[in-house]
C-alpha cells in the first residue's frame, strides 16, 4: 500500500485511482496521519459483503440477550426537551 499526503494525492488524483484499480490500496494521509483508503469499487463491494456474511442477524442478537434477572446497565443520557 503507497501513502499519499493528501496535497499529493489531489495533485495525481489520476494515478491514486489507476493504481487503486490495479489492485493496490492507495492510502491517503492528512497531517502525517492515516486518513482515507482508496481501494477499487469491486474490493470494497467485496470487503462490504464479507462484512455483512458475518454480521448477526437480528434476532440472534435478541437471543443474545442474557435471560438470567439482572439489570441492564442504562447510559446517563440526558433527556431531550421535546419542541413544542
Amino acid at each position: 500500500m503507497t501513502d499519499w499526503p493528501l496535497q499529493d494525492a489531489k495533485n495525481r488524483f489520476s494515478a491514486v485511482v489507476d493504481a487503486a484499480l490495479a489492485g493496490d490500496p492507495q492510502r491517503v494521509t492528512r497531517r502525517g496521519r492515516p486518513a482515507v483508503v482508496v481501494v477499487a469499487v469491486d474490493e470494497y463491494e467485496r470487503l462490504r459483503d464479507i462484512e455483512k456474511a458475518n454480521a448477526p442477524t437480528f434476532a440472534e442478537l435478541l437471543l443474545d440477550i442474557p435471560q438470567d434477572g439482572r439489570e441492564f446497565d442504562r447510559l446517563s443520557v440526558p433527556a431531550r426537551s421535546p419542541d413544542l
